[in-house]
């Protein structure tokens, strides 16, 4: 598990937080040193001759609505997973509440336009894993109801564009060497139908057009990652009931976060370079 450095990380509490481990049968009880010692040494035989291969995920802009869901499906499929977001407090309080059922969740700061955050978050799964399985960019923000391509904020454009297809594109840059570490890495680019080409409506310029990049930069890694066999899929998850999608959206997060783990979670021989939708094709 490669924790050398664990205690020291755990006291970093702005940069990365663990829920506290809960041991089956041993919490809320008075034990003795060597009782302790039985039971960690039980939890760790018990990891160590699993017959699942670990698995680590990142999910970024994880702490609330799609992003939350994404983590506690896979959590709930046995991946340790790594919430990131820019607000410590409420990152930090969605780990240790996904972790309330025993998961393995993590919180680690990460704002996607930030390149030396991408470094130290990089810099922490290679000290504390080793690799990485999975990368979900989930991070996006301004779906622009309110312009038109004529009357654009384009401060709200390039933020738009900095956040939600640069983030993205500088993450897969610094973590494709753990990607190839783990013999089975998979890339979900979270995009929409605003981004489809067919479909593209005449508003939210700045969202419509950044999804749309963001699915020419799957394509664009999915064909220079296939010789490492990374497969990378952008999905859509549909309109969602989320502080972006609203209340008035028909989708719960659990259906859309189905999606993405759909695609996280592809066998080798799973689509590549593709745009989905609840598994399915959808245009691009």
């Amino acid at each position: 598990m490669r924790g050398n450095n664990r205690l020291a990380q755990d006291r970093v509490l702005p940069v990365v937080w663990r829920a506290p481990l809960k041991t089956a049968g041993v919490e809320g009880k008075q034990m003795s040193t060597g009782s302790v010692f039985v039971a960690v040494a039980k939890l760790y035989t018990t990891m160590s001759t699993s017959d699942q291969p670990r698995r680590v995920a990142l999910v970024t802009g994880a702490y609330r609505g799609l992003g939350r869901e994404t983590v506690r499906q896979l959590a709930e499929q046995g991946y340790t997973v790594i919430l990131t977001g820019r607000k410590t407090e409420r990152g930090r309080r969605a780990a240790e509440e996904l972790s309330a059922d025993g998961a393995e969740v993590v919180y680690h700061d990460l704002d996607v336009n930030d390149p030396a955050g991408i470094e130290a978050i990089r810099d922490y799964i290679d000290r504390e894993y080793g690799f990485l399985t999975v990368l979900v960019n989930n991070a996006a923000i301004h779906y622009d109801q309110e312009q038109t391509v004529l009357n654009a904020d384009f401060q709200i454009v390039e933020e738009a564009w900095q956040t939600n297809v640069l983030g993205p594109w500088r993450l897969i840059q610094a973590l494709v060497v753990l990607l190839r570490k783990s013999k089975e890495g998979r890339v979900v680019n979270v995009s929409s139908g605003a981004g489809s080409l067919q479909d593209m409506s005449p508003g939210t310029p700045a969202y419509s057009v950044t999804k749309a990049a963001l699915n020419v930069l799957t394509v664009k890694f999915a064909s220079r990652l296939a010789p490492d066999r990374i497969l990378v899929n952008s999905v859509c998850p549909g309109w969602v009931r989320t502080d972006m999608g609203g209340e008035a959206a028909p989708r719960s997060v659990e259906e859309g976060a189905r999606g993405i783990v759909w695609a996280a979670t592809l066998p080798d021989d799973g689509p590549n370079g593709g745009f989905f939708r609840d598994g399915e094709p959808t245009a691009w």
